[in-house]
């Protein structure tokens, strides 16, 4: 453990790969013994990069990685004992499922009777031990990922990196993935390094998520805190769906503030991320958060709108609408009833409270 409790540890980490442009910026994050941290973002965030740099296939240009107190900068991969997810699979197709297990445990000389031991072990854990005999291509994608998380657990590594691991898989799979994974990880106090680009996905499985974008982390928070209290318009919109609204700071009160939309329309909002009065803003706004005819006097923000479009989507009805100048307006109805009273073309009001409109960056 380094100081602090931080089993990992990336100290002023900067990576370039043609000496002008840095994909990773000054990152410094501490990772908890048994955590599962999520490194979220777009494609060229700097996410994967940063795995690689802890797995010891890049090296940093600048700064320092430490793991369990011990300073990586010069531990060849595979001396790190740390085990590795990828996307595809990376199995060995000439060997059978237990023979692929049992290769991480050859190399590390462990004796015969132990490796029949452990794989079993680590078979029973995802549940594939009657298909201990078969190879890679006689499984499904779901059961060779299973394969493939089972081998980066079977020789008990200090640490888990797992890098878009389920991207192959289709959604109902991938779903079902997602809760296995958080399931053995919550069984096994393991620690867990997971990059991804999907958001619910993240959400899912982490104990926190860290948002990079333009190689740097965003907002390092967890699930929750991310998608109720983003920090940045960036960070609002990649987590979830948002509605943005661009306007002007026009008073400040305390923590909130009025702002007047492009579009037309004054909105009070919590003033989270703004400069000032004067100042340019997004606010930002969850579809879930938003009602439609709501009774008066019951929200501070209240404007009227029209029905553009719905959409029955199970559980709840995509409703977008036209208000305060903007056609793209998305609420999120409840399909508690099975039917809404309205339809496209129909005038209606919709409102939301203070304390659900953030007034970040313009950005």
């Amino acid at each position: 453990m380094t100081a602090g409790g931080a089993f990992v540890r990336f100290v002023d980490v900067q990576k370039t790969y043609d000496g002008e442009v840095l994909v990773v910026k000054n990152l410094n994050l501490d990772i908890s013994k048994g955590e599962f941290i999520t490194l979220l973002g777009p494609s060229g965030s700097g996410k994967t990069t940063t795995l690689l740099m802890l797995a010891g296939f890049e090296v940093p240009t600048h700064g320092d990685i430490v793991l369990a107190g011990e300073s990586l900068k010069h531990l060849p991969p595979h001396k790190r004992d740390i085990g590795m997810v990828f996307q595809n699979y990376a199995l060995f197709p000439h060997m059978t499922v237990e023979e692929n297990l049992a290769f991480p445990l050859e190399v590390r000389r462990v004796s015969k009777a132990d490796i029949a031991t452990r794989v079993k072990r680590a078979l029973d854990m995802v549940q594939l031990g009657v298909y201990a005999k078969r190879r890679p291509a006689q499984l499904s994608g779901g059961q060779q990922q299973r394969v493939a998380v089972a081998r980066a657990l079977v020789f008990d590594p200090k640490l888990v990196l797992m890098d878009e691991p389920l991207g192959a898989l289709d959604k109902q799979l991938r779903e079902q993935m997602q809760l296995e994974i958080r399931h053995l990880h919550q069984r096994l106090d393991i620690t867990v390094v997971y990059v991804t680009h999907d958001q619910a996905e993240a959400l899912t499985m982490s104990n926190r998520i860290a948002v990079f974008n333009n190689g740097e982390i965003q907002q390092l928070s967890t699930p929750d805190e991310l998608y109720e209290r983003p920090v940045s318009a960036f960070v609002a919109q990649f987590i979830g769906e948002n509605n943005r609204l661009r306007g002007r700071v026009v008073a400040m009160n305390g923590t909130s503030c009025e702002v007047d939309v492009e579009g037309g329309g004054m909105v009070r909002a919590l003033a989270v991320k703004v400069a000032g009065v004067g100042s340019p803003t997004t606010l930002s706004l969850r579809p879930e958060r938003v009602r439609i005819n709501p009774a008066a006097g019951s929200v501070p923000n209240l404007f009227p709108a029209k029905v553009e479009e719905l959409i029955y989507l199970g559980d709840h009805i995509r409703t977008r609408v036209s208000v305060c100048g903007h056609n793209d307006f998305v609420v999120k109805l409840p399909n508690s009833e099975g039917s809404v009273a309205f339809q496209p073309g129909a005038s209606v009001t919709v409102g939301w409270k203070m304390e659900d409109c953030r007034a970040l960056d313009a950005s």
